[in-house]
């Protein structure tokens, strides 16, 4: 069986410079991620920093990786333009995309959405309730109505976004706020879902259930095989 190729993508700041990260992911967010979706049979999971050489997302490695998954917070300027350029390219051209949390802010997702991507947020140990808006959906497969995360950040209304395709996934927070925190995209061929918990001083992705929704995403946006786009002029016509 051949295995969809993943790449989850981190910062990999806060864990060398903030001891609470760092107890609860001592490998990175990155690290937690890989490790979870490793389990799936039909995954092979591998990871890639701000840190490396271009960021670990070198032209071969992008033409490689059936879906991309992207965690940042406090460095989205110090991602190069040109690798910015690379992962767009390759998200039109079928490669699926997740945005996890604070990268609704990075230069990728703000350039395939064309929009502020800003929203309200407040740190406060807000308990959230996420509700399930689009029962039968694939990401949402094995998730009941609802799941609770005793312990977020807020993120709320208004997220200034485009019209999602789909909206997956409605959050409450304790403070009264609602957010859309799962939402597709189709840009080009490829396939994006944003998904919001995940602050780095909670332990929100050894969940169960946020495993599983991300390993659910990664399947429903993994490339489809489909007729290639022809596009420019055609010399000569139908017959």
């Amino acid at each position: 069986m051949e295995k969809l190729r993943v790449v989850v993508w981190n910062e990999g700041r806060h864990e060398k410079s903030d001891a609470l990260v760092r107890d609860i992911y001592p490998n990175g967010i990155h690290g937690t991620l890989v490790e979870a979706l490793n389990r799936c049979a039909d995954i092979h999971a591998s990871s890639a920093t701000l840190d490396e050489s271009e960021h670990g997302l070198p032209p071969q490695r992008i033409a490689e990786t059936d879906v991309l998954i992207w965690w940042g917070h406090q460095a989205h300027d110090a991602v190069s333009n040109e690798v910015v350029d690379r992962v767009y390219q390759r998200v039109l051209a079928g490669m699926g995309l997740i945005v996890l949390h604070s990268a609704h802010f990075s230069k990728i997702f703000k350039r395939l959405m064309g929009t502020s991507c800003d929203l309200k947020w407040r740190q406060a140990d807000d308990r959230e309730v996420l509700w399930v808006t689009a029962p039968g959906h694939p990401i949402v497969q094995g998730i009941d109505d609802h799941f609770i995360l005793d312990r977020e950040e807020m993120y709320g209304e208004h997220f200034d976004i485009p019209e999602p395709d789909e909206t997956v996934l409605i959050s409450w927070f304790s403070g009264g706020e609602v957010f859309r925190s799962g939402v597709t995209y189709r840009r080009g061929s490829g396939r994006i879902f944003y998904f919001r918990p995940g602050h780095e001083t909670f332990p929100t992705y050894h969940h169960p259930l946020v495993q599983r929704i991300i390993s659910n995403a990664v399947h429903w946006a993994k490339p489809i095989n489909t007729a290639k786009a022809c596009y420019g002029h055609r010399p000569t016509p139908i017959k």
